[in-house]
């Protein structure tokens, strides 16, 4: 069994989804495993991972809209130490998740014709995200 691991640094996103597939690819080639698995691991509690339409971009703006009208600026929040956003973001990242498993086949991401891994940022101002992908062949 071989084991491949590779801490990221994404830039700083503006808020919404943006999609980081190309980053966690470069990883995967960079590992040399042509089967097994891939696990994206994002190291903070106020973004988020998920995977979803990777060609219309209307797709992420309909997230964004649909999270921040579930979780945004409600009268009970109680945490707000680090600004208005802070539970809300909080929240988001809970619903969607802080890590992803996907088959890799052949060397690639065994993702579908649409299908596009997504970095859900939930701050106004996140900055930079670590990611920790880590890739098992069999």
């Amino acid at each position: 069994m071989q084991i491949y691991q590779e801490s990221l640094t994404l830039p700083a996103f503006s808020r919404g989804f943006h999609l980081i597939t190309s980053h966690i690819e470069k990883v995967v080639a960079s590992s040399g495993i042509t089967t097994g698995m891939v696990n994206i691991f994002l190291q903070h509690t106020s973004a988020s991972l998920t995977i979803n339409e990777n060609a219309d971009p209307s797709v992420r703006v309909d997230f964004e809209s649909f999270f921040n009208d579930t979780c945004d600026d409600k009268p009970y929040y109680i945490h707000t130490y680090e600004g208005r956003d802070d539970m809300p973001a909080h929240i988001k990242s809970s619903l969607l998740s802080s890590s992803l498993n996907i088959p890799v086949t052949a060397g690639r991401l065994a993702l579908g014709t649409w299908q596009g891994v997504y970095l859900g940022e939930h701050r106004d101002y996140g900055g930079k995200r670590k990611i920790v992908v880590t890739v098992q062949g069999i």
